[in-house]
């Protein structure tokens, strides 16, 4: 398996140079999660949907965020993860912030997902955030397992 190390460092520095913001733009976030928890629309196969792990989410600007953890995925193996998160909609009913985009993130570990070598997956997501608890709900598209929805819950570190 490759260390993940080296891609982080380069996708960290293309976004901070991709994307400088002024300082009244940038309210910086880290949040922490413990995996995600999973619901497969194909129930014929018996997948594991409580994916537990440890993760963090850096929010480097209002629409980009950086992304980083480890889980046990649907097919009961430790999977890797680190990404981008794009979330140019945004909306603040009763105080709460939610924010709509998408998420594209290479992971590993998928038996069935290039011999669970690393690939790409975008996929569409959902942020509800309060002020230090929140939830991303994410649409997982896979054409070999079908599609799932998860909820990542999250608490606010920073």
């Amino acid at each position: 398996m490759t260390n993940p190390l080296p891609f982080l460092a380069m996708l960290g520095c293309c976004v901070a140079l991709a994307f400088p913001a002024r300082a009244q733009d940038i309210a910086p976030q880290v949040w922490v999660n413990a995996g995600l928890l999973s619901y497969h629309l194909n129930r014929n196969n018996d997948y594991r949907e409580r994916n537990w792990g440890l993760g963090a989410e850096a929010i480097v600007a209002p629409d980009h965020a950086l992304l980083l953890g480890t889980y046990l995925n649907s097919e009961n193996r430790r999977s890797h993860y680190f990404g981008y998160q794009w979330r140019p909609l945004h909306w603040q009913p009763q105080g709460i912030d939610v924010s709509a985009g998408a998420a594209v993130s290479a992971i590993d570990g998928y038996p069935t997902m290039n011999n669970g070598s690393w690939f790409l997956a975008p996929m569409p997501l959902l942020a509800i955030d309060g002020k230090r608890a929140g939830v991303n709900l994410i649409l997982v598209p896979n054409l070999s397992q079908g599609v799932a929805i998860a909820a990542q819950l999250k608490l606010r570190i920073w």
